[in-house]
C-alpha cells in the first residue's frame, strides 16, 4: 500500500505515541483488512503481529519495526504474559504500537487478556475488530454460518484450552442439543476426542462437517467429510493447522456456493443440497 492511494475522504484517528491498537488482521487475504487496518499499519513505530498475519500485510508497515509475537500449538513460542508486557515496554518508550492479530483480536485471540494488562499498566488503547476466520473463512469456502432453511443458530467454541487439551469445561451435551451449527476454533489437533464428544451428546454420524485449513489464503484447502469420520479423514488427508472445523448442515450449501471453485470454471454440484426445493424469493 503507497501514498499514492490515499484514504477516502474522512477522519481518521491518529495512533499517537505512547497508545497501543489491538487490531484484527482478518483471517489471511490483504484484502480482508479493515480501514481502521491500514490507517494503523501506515502510522504505527512497531507492530507486534502473531503467526496467522500474512507477510503482505506486514509490507503495508514499512517504516515500522515488525516484532513477531506468535503463539502456534505445540511449537516454541513467547508466554502469553511477557508478549502482553511486551505492548507495555513499547508503549512506555513512547512508540506507535500495533497489535497485529490473526481474525479478530477478541474472538479466541487472546486479546482481552492483552488489553486487561495495558489498561492495568495505565496504557491508552483502542480496539479495532477484524473478520474471524470462523465467519470469513467458511465463508471464503462457499459455507455460510447461518442460512434460514438450515439454522437460527450457531455456536463457536474453542478446541483447546490453556493447556493445549480440549477444554474440560465445556458442556458438550448442552452445546450439542443448543446449537445447530458448531464452529471449532483450533480443533483438527483433538478432532478425535471432539467428535467422539459430540456423537455421544447424540449428534448424528452422518452429519456434515468441513475443515478449512489455511483459510482465505492462496494455500486454502478444504476437506469435506462427515462427523464419525473426520477424525479420520483429517488423518488420511495430511493437512495442516490452522484449521477450523464446521459441524452443520449448512456444510451441504458449499455444494452450490463454492464461489471460488466457480472463478476456476467448476460447476455446482447440486442446485439443491437441502432437499427443500429451490431456494424461496428474497422477501
Amino acid at each position: 500500500m503507497s501514498d499514492s492511494l490515499p484514504l477516502p475522504n474522512g477522519h481518521w484517528p491518529a495512533l499517537d505515541p505512547g497508545w497501543v491498537w489491538l487490531c484484527g488482521a482478518g483471517p489471511g487475504d490483504p484484502g480482508l483488512l479493515t480501514l481502521h487496518a491500514v490507517n494503523a499499519l501506515r502510522q504505527a513505530d512497531v507492530v507486534i503481529y502473531d503467526a496467522l498475519v500474512q507477510e503482505d500485510i506486514l509490507s503495508w508497515a514499512p517504516q515500522a519495526e515488525h516484532v513477531y509475537a506468535g503463539k502456534r500449538g505445540g511449537k516454541p513460542s513467547a508466554k502469553q504474559r511477557d508478549i502482553s508486557l511486551t505492548l507495555v515496554d513499547y508503549a512506555r518508550k513512547g512508540k506507535r504500537v500495533l497489535r497485529l492479530k490473526g481474525g479478530d483480536p477478541f474472538v479466541f485471540g487472546r486479546g482481552g487478556e492483552e488489553a486487561q494488562t495495558l489498561v492495568q499498566h495505565g496504557v491508552p488503547i483502542r480496539i479495532i475488530p477484524g473478520i474471524s476466520a470462523g465467519i470469513g473463512g467458511l465463508a471464503y469456502a462457499g459455507i455460510p454460518v447461518t442460512h434460514r432453511d438450515v439454522n437460527q443458530s450457531v455456536t463457536f467454541v474453542t478446541g483447546h484450552d490453556q493447556s493445549g487439551n480440549t477444554p474440560s469445561s465445556l458442556n458438550w451435551k448442552a452445546i450439542s442439543e443448543g446449537s445447530q451449527v458448531l464452529v471449532i476454533y483450533m480443533g483438527m489437533k483433538h478432532a478425535a476426542q471432539i467428535t467422539r464428544s459430540l456423537l455421544e451428546a447424540g449428534r448424528t454420524p452422518d452429519e456434515p462437517c468441513a475443515v478449512v485449513c489455511s483459510a482465505t489464503t492462496g494455500d486454502q484447502q478444504v476437506l469435506e467429510t462427515t462427523l464419525s469420520q473426520m477424525a479420520t479423514d483429517i488423518d488420511a488427508s495430511g493437512l495442516e493447522p490452522p484449521a477450523i472445523l464446521c459441524v452443520g448442515r449448512s456444510v451441504l450449501m458449499r455444494q452450490v456456493l463454492d464461489w471460488q471453485g466457480m472463478m476456476q470454471g467448476e460447476a455446482p454440484r447440486d442446485v439443491d443440497p437441502l432437499g427443500r426445493g429451490r431456494p424461496a424469493e428474497a422477501s
